[in-house]
């Protein structure tokens, strides 16, 4: 599941879009993803986010996993994993699971400049395609991503319920 919340679909709007430096992510981001992931959920989710950069770190598959700093701060991030097939596919894909942008920092072209290197990144690496989840009804999202050319996939995710 993709978790955003950046409204600066248009890259150019804000003034932090040009100071903006992308780097991979490192272990000591953990504290730094907590705390803009907080700032826009309003709670921490501290484990989640020590397992996710683990996982990410650790893991034998290709991580794209991006951290924007402005100033030497974290801004932003992005964490995708690439999957050479799945669901009895057989074709390169990156599949976005995590996206943030500190509330500081929303509206000023940070999300933009990680979606832009992420996009970079893949094409390199010969993705085919890149996937993620979002929430049927979380309209800033879906038009963050429609400007970067996401659509609807032509698959449908099942999900039943065991509570």
């Amino acid at each position: 599941m993709i978790e955003v919340n950046d409204n600066d679909a248009d890259g150019a709007a804000g003034h932090a879009h040009d100071r903006v430096i992308i780097r991979t992510l490192k272990e000591s981001d953990v504290e730094a993803l907590v705390e803009i992931d907080a700032s826009q959920v309003k709670r921490r989710r501290d484990e989640y986010f020590k397992d996710k950069v683990g996982s990410a770190l650790r893991d034998s598959r290709i991580h794209l996993s991006l951290v924007a700093e402005i100033q030497g701060r974290a801004a932003g991030f992005l964490m995708a994993k690439v999957h050479y097939g799945e669901f009895g596919r057989m074709e390169p894909a990156a599949v976005i699971d995590s996206l943030g942008v500190h509330s500081e920092f929303v509206g000023q072209g940070v999300g933009a400049k990680l979606m832009d290197e992420f996009l970079r990144h893949a094409k390199l690496l010969d993705i085919e395609r890149v996937r993620t989840e979002v929430a049927w009804n979380d309209l800033a999202l879906i038009g963050f991503l429609s400007h970067f050319g996401y659509g609807p996939s032509g698959r449908l995710v099942l999900e039943k319920s065991l509570v």
